[in-house]
């Protein structure tokens, strides 16, 4: 088991449990997808330990409606734009 997950301090940093939960599975599937980790220079063969690295500082988190954020980067909707066809 990770060290960062005995602690509390990672699950008061996101939220809870299931908020600490629901972003590890995000980001794993991202990093599963080929994404990059965004620490410069820590090993990607144990992706979960760069994910609780990747909490621990600042880099990611979830916004109000669940989704996965990237610190410093603008939300992107995900969802298609409505568009009124007359």
């Amino acid at each position: 088991m990770h060290e960062e997950l005995k602690e509390e301090a990672i699950v008061n940093k996101v939220g809870g449990r299931f908020k600490l939960s629901t972003l590890i599975q995000k980001r794993l599937v991202q990093l599963n997808r080929g994404s990059r980790p965004l620490i410069p220079g820590i090993s990607t063969e144990d992706k979960m330990s760069v994910v609780l690295q990747e909490i621990l500082q600042d880099k990611i988190y979830l916004d109000t409606e669940n989704e996965l954020r990237v610190t410093g980067e603008p939300a992107i909707s995900m969802e298609a734009p409505d568009f009124d066809i007359v």
